[in-house]
């Protein structure tokens, strides 16, 4: 008897899903290099000049060379290859990183600020959680953190659309905001917005790492 395989986890099966469809998703992100989401201009107000920035699921890499652009110190992480290997060839200036978000190879304070832009939704929300506390280690006190995450009540591995079978967790605004205060966090704005960067429903966060 053949003992069964036990499936990829959420985040391997997602970084997979990208792979697969790593030309669509650099046709609609990949080089928009020039343009500046309105929560990363907010995050870099606060965080000041040549920021030392964590970009937490970088993709192909459009966030980071903005950042490289603007003077700050950035580095990409990200778990799907074909995505790296593109940021790679358009930025040589840019330090990726192939990993998993879960198992940060970076030491305690390394960072002044996190941006996740459309990450945490790929993990479980118990994963989630535990990645929130993780990351109030990568920056000191008083640090910054700024994420955008899909609203709503139901998560699980998307059958349909542009990239399917990635996994996707909306949450409510006050779950967010809880599970961030819990993990050290102090929320310094949490709003709701439409059809902004991504179509349909999503929480803008920033926060400062507490204590």
């Amino acid at each position: 008897m053949t003992a069964r395989r036990r499936p990829a986890d959420a985040a391997v099966r997602t970084a997979a899903a990208y792979a697969a469809r790593a030309d669509a998703f650099i046709r609609r992100w990949g080089r928009r290099a020039k343009r500046c989401p309105a929560l990363l201009r907010e995050l870099l107000m606060l965080a000041g000049p040549c920021a030392a920035v964590l970009d937490l699921g970088c993709g192909a890499g459009q966030d980071a060379r903005f950042l490289l652009a603007k003077r700050h110190h950035v580095v990409g992480v990200d778990l799907t290859w074909p995505l790296l290997a593109y940021a790679r060839r358009h930025s040589r200036r840019v330090p990726l990183v192939q990993g998993d978000m879960r198992a940060l190879p970076f030491r305690p304070g390394a960072f002044d600020t996190i941006w996740a832009a459309a990450s945490l939704i790929h993990l479980p929300k118990p994963a989630a959680r535990r990645l929130l506390r993780a990351l109030r280690t990568m920056v000191p006190r008083g640090g910054l953190l700024a994420a955008t995450v899909a609203q709503g009540r139901h998560a699980g591995f998307l059958r349909t659309g542009w990239i399917p079978g990635r996994y996707f967790a909306r949450w409510k605004k006050a779950e967010l905001a809880r599970a961030v205060r819990r993990a050290g966090w102090d929320v310094m704005q949490l709003l709701v917005v439409s059809d902004r960067e991504r179509k349909g429903r999503w929480l803008n966060l920033i926060a400062r790492r507490r204590g």
